[in-house]
């Protein structure tokens, strides 16, 4: 059994949180990719793609660690919502969400140079918001809450009071798809003889 590192190629709080939560030791090492705009095609490709970038980034850093990297994105009519840039783009995105449902796509890559392993995977959730007033709406871009959040939302703060009703992984909304990163990792680590240190 030979053992390696993890590294969690994100800065996210959330991500932090969530692996912690599921009792896995790893250091923080962001990457430092700038994000490209969304310029069409296929959202799953375009979030698969990032992680990919961003665990590929730190894999070279780092070639004998498992790195991981993520992306979360949320799409509505076809439309990609990043992070907003400003209060009246997250006014836009929010007004957008209201009343209606939206899907929240996680990718993530799993990346250890050294062994040339490679392995993305994403997860889809479904979330459907109840009708926001303006004064919901604005209340919560005055607590600064929405400007490091794709869709200008985070399920685990205030704007839980939004959501209605989810269908999938309630985790893979927060940053991370913890079931099924869970077995992808566990997978991973058994056939390679691999245990985390």
């Amino acid at each position: 059994m030979h053992s390696i590192g993890l590294i969690l190629a994100s800065n996210s709080p959330r991500r932090k949180t969530l692996l912690e939560q599921i009792g896995l030791k790893f250091r923080v090492i962001p990457s430092q990719i700038a994000e490209p705009i969304f310029e069409g095609g296929s959202p799953q490709e375009y979030a698969l793609g990032l992680a990919s970038a961003k665990a590929e980034e730190v894999s070279k850093l780092y070639p004998q660690a498992l790195v991981l990297g993520a992306d979360t994105i949320v799409v509505v009519d076809e439309l990609v919502l990043g992070k907003p840039a400003d209060v009246s783009d997250a006014y836009s995105m929010l007004k957008l969400l209201s009343g209606r449902s939206h899907e929240v796509i996680t990718a993530y890559s799993l990346q250890l140079k050294d062994k040339q392993i490679t392995q993305a995977n994403f997860v889809s959730t479904q979330v459907h918001f109840k009708i926001l007033s303006d004064a919901e709406i604005q209340r919560y871009i005055d607590s600064g809450s929405p400007f490091d959040k794709a869709g200008s939302y985070g399920i685990q703060d205030y704007s839980s009071v939004f959501v209605d009703r989810i269908d999938g992984c309630f985790y893979n909304v927060v940053g991370l798809p913890l079931s099924d990163l869970n077995s992808k990792l566990k997978q991973l680590l058994f056939k390679n003889h691999f245990e985390l240190k």
